[in-house]
C-alpha cells in the first residue's frame, strides 16, 4: 500500500515508518524539509497547517492509508478530513492513552474504560479529536481508526516521569546527582518500545474491520518507577543514584509544568489489557523487555551525543524540586 505519514521522524513514527517499509509498503512522509529522510521514502514537502500546499504536494499521489502522528487539536484533523474524505481507505489518528480518566476506575485498563482527563490539556485535545473523527465515521463513514499509545520510547529517548525526550535525567545519574520520583516510586507503569508498537499498528492497516474502532497498543510488562530507575542506572553502568521520594502534589506545586504529565498520567497506574489489539492483530507481541530496550537507547545516545537534547531548564527544575522538598522536610522534623 501507499502510506502517508504525517510525522515520520519522531520518537514513535520513525520505527513505524521503518517497519512498514520493511513489510513492502511505499512510504511517503509529509515534511517541511528540515529533517533528512531515508532515501527509500518519498518526501511530501508542505506546511502541515496549509491545506492548499498539502493538496498541491500530494497531487498525483494516490495515497491509500494516512497515519497522523501530529494531530494535536481539532484544526489539524479538520484539514485532513477535507483532504482525505472519499480518497483514502483508512485514516489512522495516533491519539494517546492519556485520554482515559485518571485515576483509572479499575485495572487493567481496557478500551471501554471511562474517558476524560481532568488534568492535562494535551489529553483533552486528543479526546476532542477522537470524538470529532468518530462523529464523521458514524455520519459519513470517514474511514478512521483510533490508536492510543501509552509511554513509548525509542533509541532517542530515556523514558522517565520528568522529561523522556532529554538525556538530562540520565546525565544526572551518570554524575551521581539526585533525581526525584513521584510519591514512593511504587506506581505500576508500562513502557513500550516503539519498534514493538509499530508491529501492532502495522497489523491494523488495510483492515476494514478496524474502521470506527479504538485500540491501545502497549507492552504487557509492568514495572514500578523504582524498578525503571534501577534499570536505567544499570544500563548507564552507574550505581543506583540518590532517589528522593516526593509527593506528586508537592512536585506540581513547585513545578506546575509537570501537572499534566504526572497528575494526568504518570503518577497513576498504567496497566493495560491488550486483548483487543491481539484479537485484530494475532501476530502482535511485544518482544523487547525494558531491560534490553533501555540499554539500546543508552548505547545509541552515547554514540550520538548530538541527539541527547540536554536541557539546563530540566536540570534546574529537578534541583528546585529536590531543594524545596528538603526544606519542607526540615520544617516538619
Amino acid at each position: 500500500m501507499k502510506i502517508l505519514l504525517i510525522g515520520g521522524t519522531g520518537n514513535l513514527s520513525t520505527d513505524c515508518a521503518r517497519v512498514l517499509f520493511e513489510r513492502g509498503h511505499e512510504i511517503l512522509v509529509l515534511t517541511r524539509g528540515s529533517t533528512p529522510l531515508p532515501p527509500d521514502y518519498q518526501a511530501i514537502k508542505a506546511d502541515r497547517r496549509d491545506p492548499a500546499a498539502m493538496a498541491a504536494a500530494l497531487h498525483g499521489n494516490h495515497v491509500e492509508v494516512v497515519l497522523n502522528f501530529l494531530g494535536y487539536d481539532q484544526l489539524d484533523i479538520q484539514i485532513d478530513y477535507r483532504l482525505f474524505q472519499g480518497t483514502v481507505l483508512q485514516y489512522v489518528f495516533i491519539s494517546s492513552a492519556t485520554v482515559y480518566s485518571k485515576p483509572p476506575a479499575r485495572l487493567p485498563i481496557t478500551e471501554e474504560a471511562r474517558l476524560g482527563n481532568a488534568w492535562w490539556d494535551y489529553a483533552q485535545k486528543k479526546l476532542t479529536c477522537e470524538q470529532w473523527l468518530l462523529k464523521w465515521w458514524r455520519e459519513e463513514r470517514f474511514p478512521v481508526t483510533i490508536v492510543r499509545p501509552s509511554h513509548t520510547y525509542s533509541q532517542k529517548w530515556i523514558p522517565n516521569p520528568i522529561a523522556s525526550s532529554s538525556y538530562t535525567f540520565a546525565s544526572r545519574m551518570e554524575d551521581a546527582k539526585p533525581v526525584f520520583v513521584p510519591d514512593k516510586g511504587q506506581n505500576p507503569w508500562t513502557l513500550t518500545a516503539a519498534s514493538d508498537f509499530a508491529v501492532g499498528l502495522a497489523g491494523l492497516l488495510g483492515k476494514a474491520e478496524a474502521l470506527g474502532e479504538a485500540f491501545h497498543i502497549t507492552s504487557d510488562e509492568v514495572l514500578t518507577w523504582n524498578q525503571i530507575y534501577a534499570e536505567i542506572a544499570a544500563a548507564l553502568g552507574v550505581q543506583f543514584p540518590p532517589v528522593v521520594q516526593v509527593p506528586t502534589d508537592f512536585i506540581c506545586e513547585i513545578a506546575p509544568s509537570l501537572t499534566g504529565n504526572l497528575k494526568g498520567d504518570k503518577s497513576h497506574p498504567g496497566v493495560f489489557d491488550n486483548s483487543k489489539i491481539k484479537t485484530f492483530v494475532p501476530d502482535f507481541k511485544c518482544r523487547k523487555p525494558f531491560r534490553v530496550g533501555i540499554r539500546e537507547s543508552v548505547a545509541w545516545l552515547r554514540d550520538h551525543p548530538e541527539h541527547q537534547n540536554l536541557n539546563p531548564e530540566v536540570d534546574e527544575m529537578i534541583e528546585q524540586v529536590i531543594h524545596a522538598w528538603s526544606l519542607a522536610e526540615q520544617k516538619q522534623a
